[in-house]
Parts: structure tokens; sequence; C-alpha cells
């Protein structure tokens, strides 16, 4: 009988004959090699964006492309980003897969009308004739000192708007895996990438590339438990597992779920886990008014009402303008407010 696929996320990446294919990554070095095998993979592939050839981007995630792949297929632009979501959109119309770089999600707005009027209706309006598959990347998240525009999280507003997806990575397997999977989709995607961990060593985890990746639109238990549930996504997935080993030493097993896709939601590992637990924590940088977490809330009371021991609680950001620098680390969800919320929901 023949040895089953491996999982992308598979443990035997820890084998100590780990095979050529493995490489030990942070996020950002995954999300360079994932666009640079998709570039290989597809000539129509296309980058474009502000600074992303010659300088490789202000995280540096596109360096050397430009070098390898020429000025034909990494395009530095305008500072416009209007301007770089529209030529995005006519390029794929013309049957290319670009991949546009938002630098800071803070930029994004004045491309938000051509991202909510051409690229999530087209493929609707002209009843499957046209596809858009664009890629559109998002750094995102605080917890990187900068100024105003620089530290936001506005992955519920695109979620929010039928034709587009939205998907998240929180490790380096799923960030090399993930935007290839984007890339390659016929559908327009918002690639929200957690900045603040894109070079973060204790994050650094072997990738096998010769492996076979989990679906793109499929969220995945990262540790299993009995006592209560935290689901996240992105940049909250570290602190989930944080709390979770700080709970597992007082002897209370938390189960992770990291739900990979906003937009499709993938919540039934969620529902099973809720069933199991009776308890639920839904943790995101975002504000919560209206938000990501909102749904998960409605959508958990709905399928899982008499499984509930304990309201779902949230930790979230504020509903305010993110703050000052100085004052973003009272802001963000951290270890000892979700362990607060964890406290809570097991006393109820």
């Amino acid at each position: 009988m023949a040895a089953p696929a491996k999982s992308a996320n598979s443990a035997t990446v820890n084998h100590p004959e780990a095979p050529s294919s493995v490489q030990n990554l942070t996020i950002g070095k995954a999300l360079n090699l994932g666009l640079r095998k998709a570039m290989e993979d597809d000539d129509k592939v296309l980058i474009l964006g502000e600074d992303v050839g010659k300088l490789g981007g202000v995280f540096r995630i596109t360096d050397g492309l430009q070098k390898d792949f020429g000025e034909q297929r990494v395009l530095d632009t305008p500072l416009a980003e209007s301007g770089i979501v529209g030529t995005a959109i006519g390029l794929a119309v013309r049957g290319f897969r670009p991949v546009c770089e938002i630098q800071f999600e803070g930029f994004i707005f004045p491309g938000f009308d051509q991202i909510n009027s051409q690229l999530a209706k087209l493929h609707y309006r002209t009843q499957g004739e046209v596809k858009v598959p664009v890629v559109i990347r998002v750094p995102y998240g605080g917890g990187i000192g900068a100024v105003e525009h620089h530290s936001e999280s506005p992955e519920s507003l695109f979620a929010h708007l039928a034709g587009l997806k939205v998907v998240s990575c929180a490790n380096p397997v799923d960030a090399y895996w993930m935007i290839q999977q984007a890339i390659s989709s016929d559908d327009p995607i918002l690639f929200f990438e957690p900045k603040k961990l894109y070079h973060s060593g204790a994050l650094k985890a072997p990738v096998d590339t010769a492996a076979t990746p989990d679906p793109l639109h499929k969220s995945r238990v990262v540790k299993q438990g009995t006592a209560a549930t935290l689901v996240g996504y992105g940049p909250s997935i570290k602190v989930c597992l944080d709390a979770a080993t700080a709970a597992s030493g007082e002897g209370t097993e938390l189960e992770v779920i990291d739900l990979r896709s906003l937009s499709p939601l993938d919540l039934a590992p969620v529902f099973e886990s809720v069933r199991r637990t009776g308890r639920l924590i839904a943790v995101s940088e975002a504000p919560s008014e209206s938000s990501i977490t909102s749904e998960i809330v409605a959508r958990v009371q709905q399928e899982c009402f008499y499984s509930l021991e304990a309201p779902v609680l949230r930790v979230t950001g504020f509903d305010t303008p993110y703050p000052p620098a100085k004052l973003e680390e009272h802001y963000l969800p951290d270890l000892d407010r979700v362990l607060h919320a964890v406290d809570r929901t097991l006393d109820w």
C-alpha cells in the first residue's frame, strides 16, 4: 500500500533525517519563496506595488524577485493604490495573475472603490464570463511601534464584501503554501499578513516545500484541549498558543483553532470543538463592533446553543482608532487579557 501524502503541517518535518525539501523559515522568507515559486510555475504571475522592485518591498518580502524575473514582471508603481488595484484588474481581465502589495493596511482605502465596485463584482456581473484572479497582499496589525495609518486591522470590512475571499496566515508553513494557493485561484483574494511576525525568530519553523498543503479555505485545530476553545487568526494565534501554554502549566488544557480563512469562514471545526468544551473565546486585534468575531459569536450561538456552558467571550482591539505607538500594548489583545477571559468563562 502506498504511503499517505504528507500534510504540509505534518510533524515529520522534525525527523532527524529531514529531506532536502525542508527549509527553516520565518513568515517573511516563506512568503518570499512562495511568491518566487508561483512566478516560476506561471509566467502570467506579475507583482506590482510601491517599492516592490529594487527595494524588495518595505518589509523585503519581494526581495530579489525583480532582479531574477525582470522589471516586466515585478513592477514598481507610483504611490497610488487606486491605480495599482485598477491596473491589476485590467491585467487580470487580459489573462494575467497580478499580485498587488499594499505597503501598509491603512493605505488600502484609496483603492477601496476599485476593490468593492469592480474587483468583487466583475465575475458576478458578467455571469461568470470574466475572471479576475487578483491577489492583494496586505501587511496588517499592530505591534511594530509605527505611526498613524500603519497599524490597523481592517479585515472585517473586506470579509463583508460579497465576491471577495479573505485569508490570513499565522505561521511560515501557511505563508509559503497559502500565497501560492491564493495566486492560483481564479477568485479575487485579499491576503492579510501579520506584519509584526514577518521576521520573528520565535516563529521560525521547518517548511517542507514538497509536502501536500492543507486546503486554502479550511480552519485548523493547532492545539487540542478540553477546558475551553480559543479561536483566532493571523497575529492572534501566537497569543492564543501562549495562553494555552500558560494555562496548561496550571492544569487547564485549552483548544486553539486557527481560522486561516476569514471569508469564507470554515466554522465546522469550531462547532465540533465547542460541543466538546462548552466554552469559546474569540481573539482578534480588530475592533469588536460588527466584526469577524461578531460573526463567530452569532454562528456558534446558532449552531451550539445547547452545548454552551457559558456565554461566548471576545478579546479584541477596542472600538477606537488605533492609538499612538506608546499605547498600543494596552490596545492589543495580550496574554493577560486572554487568560482573564479564560478565568471568566471557566468560573461562569
